[in-house]
């Protein structure tokens, strides 16, 4: 699997960039939640199990994403 860098700024496959503010634990589940925050307009916290967050982008359904992974590092991030 690969890495996550915390405190990293992230591109989604869409373009929007975002922060990686660190890793949470489900209470319940005890599943690995990667916290972020959008760097565009409110920006929003959001959470997602990491596993997708470091998944490749599904290729049937967007076909021409122009990235690998849903999430990559940004260059300079």
């Amino acid at each position: 699997m690969r890495e996550l860098k915390i405190h990293g700024v992230y591109r989604h496959f869409k373009g929007k960039y975002y922060y990686v503010e660190g890793i949470a634990t489900h209470s319940e589940t005890r599943e690995r939640l990667v916290v972020y925050r959008a760097l565009y307009g409110e920006r929003e916290l959001f959470v997602r199990p990491l596993e997708m967050f470091l998944s490749p982008v599904d290729r049937e359904k967007y076909p021409d994403a122009g990235q690998f992974y849903r999430f990559e590092e940004a260059e300079n991030g």
